[in-house]
């Protein structure tokens, strides 16, 4: 009888020490990662959407900042998050060369670093991911292309409009795809080529341009903000159906251009902005749960052109879901 005792008295105590044990085991730390970017536009909003939802179906901390084109408030923005402590920071870096000292400071404490969209020279990022420049540019060089040989005899003036002092190697990579592209052709002459990224810059820019060559056929964009003035300069010059619109990146008013029946926005190849966000997201996380990762991510662009209303419509609805989706 005092065995049976004895026994049943340890049996207790081990399972007394067993949910000792379990309650007195540390909880898993939540990770918290830091999403700077550097520019409030649709491309920008939806790759914080995208970092969002990453970060939410993963259960992780997200701190996100827009460093606003500054360089010196980009390195504040580092600067604080090293002091508290993030466990990385998933950014588009103004300057490959500029941006990377305070990035490495971040790497030295400890801190992993992902690049998206821009990168730094070095081996600081664990991890990188881009869309492909090139391809943005040579996907709607061939369209204009088909458009001069279809449309205009195979005679055709363009302006461009690219953010070359704002991030020139992105910049050189897009328009440098158009131009192998749409050069090929013999009757193609390049008159103008201007610097502007935001509408209201490009809506003078591009008006400019009208004015001194009233010949031009077509101007090309580099980015969002550079198509969405364009089109407009075209609207306030009154030259619809003389003068189309060809771009790169997309947002819900490019979209309703390229559905007008003015005709001046033709195409665009758009980067995959949310999915940028989450691939960048997934990328910074997998690192810090010490996984392999790849040092570089391509992705594809995205062809939107008024040769297809629905593939138009079908893609304005996947982005107006996106942004919805966001904003919940």
């Amino acid at each position: 009888m005092k065995l049976r005792r004895w026994i049943i008295a340890a049996v207790l105590g081990l399972v007394a020490l067993s949910c000792g044990d379990q309650q007195e085991a540390p909880a898993e730390k939540k990770l918290k990662i830091a999403g700077i970017v550097f520019q409030e536009d649709q491309f920008f909003r939806l790759i914080q959407f995208g970092m969002q939802d990453a970060a939410d179906k993963a259960g992780v901390e997200l701190l996100l900042a827009n460093s606003a084109n500054k360089p010196d408030k980009e390195i504040q923005l580092v600067n604080t998050y090293i002091a508290r402590g993030v466990d990385a920071i998933v950014i588009s870096p103004l300057s490959a060369k500029a941006s990377a000292t305070a990035l490495q400071r971040a790497k030295d404490a400890g801190i992993a670093v992902v690049t998206y969209n821009t990168t730094v020279e070095g081996d600081i990022p664990a991890a990188y991911i881009e869309s492909d420049q090139g391809d943005l540019g040579r996907q709607t060089g061939l369209v204009a292309r088909r458009y001069i040989e279809e449309q205009l005899g195979g005679q055709a003036k363009i302006a461009t409009l690219a953010f070359k002092s704002q991030l020139a190697e992105q910049s050189d990579a897009r328009r440098n795809g158009f131009v192998e592209v749409v050069g090929q052709l013999p009757g193609v002459e390049f008159v103008a080529e201007q610097d502007a990224w935001l509408p209201e810059m490009a809506l003078k820019k591009a008006g400019d341009i009208l004015t001194a060559h009233p010949e031009i056929d077509i101007i090309w964009s580099a980015n969002e903000g550079g198509t969405v003035g364009s089109v407009m300069a075209v609207k306030n010059a009154g030259r619809e159906g003389k003068v189309v619109v060809f771009g790169t990146d997309a947002s819900q008013q490019l979209v309703e251009f390229m559905l007008a029946e003015d005709g001046i926005l033709q195409a665009l190849t758009t980067q995959t902005p949310f999915e940028l966000g989450t691939k960048a997201m997934e990328l910074a996380i997998a690192a810090l749960k010490g996984q392999e990762v790849a040092a570089k991510v391509v992705m594809d662009g995205v062809l939107v052109a008024r040769q297809d209303p629905d593939g138009v419509r079908a893609f304005g609805t996947r982005l107006a879901d996106l942004i919805a989706l966001g904003n919940q």
